[in-house]
């Protein structure tokens, strides 16, 4: 999958496409069958499947520069959200930074400088709640009206429901707020995880005896927080049983940056110990233990994490 970043030039360089529009947040069910129907359509139409999207999230750039309620919690990176998109065929992937200027667009304008001049989209899917434009004033109507003016075709798809209940990037928030990580992978399709690639830290794993793997999240609100079971994927031909902090680290000095941190149960003998630094991995949580805590001391959590280490063994030896 290709990914470009901004309009400029963006036309000439690639040519027409089908398109969908969207902050896609988890990729989840619901994504998935989008951009199902999307790949089809492209394909019968003879051209590449697109996605739009946009970082920082609208609701974060607004809440920066004038308050008012803050963006949903981040459920995945922008690196994890473009390796689901082509995971789902997706062709290539355009990502818009959201600013004044963008903010400040009225639909038509929208329509003309970024889906038509820019894009050159030939067919528009877009999800039944779709709003755009200053001051969220666009809506499928006039769309739709637009496109029979312009020359590309428009689309809406329902919303999609898994036992009865809509699939939505909000209803994969509550679950991982709740802890519930079978009903998050429901959702989802997969297991919730999380990549990138692993850096230094402070090294204060190994002087407790839990070496870690550390991966920045990216995101100051992550949808999920707190220690998990975990699987990790990428340091060799099979996954690795593991435990996993996701959040602010409280019990340390320099909390408050988002760190993904990864024990793995027992170390393969055939591989280094520093093998995991700079390697891309992908740390699978796939039950939650705990939420994070404030140990008083370094002993004491030394011993919250052998804890953790025996209950994600537990869990593991479970049948």
């Amino acid at each position: 999958m290709k990914i470009l970043r901004g309009l400029g030039g963006l036309n000439a360089a690639t040519g027409p496409c089908a398109l969908t529009i969207g902050s896609f947040d988890g990729v989840h069910r619901g994504h998935q069958a989008m951009l199902a129907l999307l790949s089809n359509e492209a394909r019968h139409r003879g051209l590449p499947s697109a996605v739009l999207t946009f970082e920082p999230h609208p609701r974060d750039f607004f809440f920066a520069r004038r308050g008012g309620p803050a963006a949903p919690a981040r459920i995945a990176t922008l690196r994890d959200k473009m390796a689901e998109l082509a995971r789902c065929g997706i062709d290539r992937a355009v990502v818009l930074r959201f600013d004044e200027t963008l903010a400040a667009l009225s639909p038509e304008d929208f329509i003309s400088r970024v889906l038509v001049r820019g894009l050159d989209a030939r067919y528009v899917l877009v999800g039944d709640d779709f709003r755009f434009g200053a001051r969220r004033a666009g809506d499928y109507a006039l769309l739709d009206a637009a496109g029979a003016r312009d020359g590309f075709d428009v689309a809406r798809m329902q919303s999609y429901e898994v036992h009865g209940l809509r699939v939505s990037s909000s209803a994969v928030r509550e679950a991982l707020a709740a802890g519930d990580m079978p009903r998050t992978a429901e959702l989802l399709g997969r297991p919730f995880a999380v990549s990138g690639r692993v850096s230094h830290g402070r090294k204060l794993g190994r002087e407790l005896g839990f070496r870690t793997m550390n991966l920045r999240f990216g995101h100051p609100r992550p949808a999920a927080m707190g220690i998990f079971v975990a699987r990790v994927q990428g340091l060799g031909p099979t996954p690795l049983a593991a435990v996993a902090s996701l959040g602010v680290r409280p019990a340390v000095e320099d909390a408050g940056r988002v760190l993904l941190e990864t024990h793995v149960l027992d170390w393969p003998d055939t591989l280094p110990m520093e093998a995991g630094y700079g390697r891309c991995i992908t740390v699978e949580l796939l039950e939650k233990l705990h939420d994070e805590r404030p140990y008083p001391s370094l002993e004491a959590l030394r011993v919250g994490i052998a804890q953790d280490v025996l209950d994600a063994r537990a869990w593991f030896a479970e049948p």
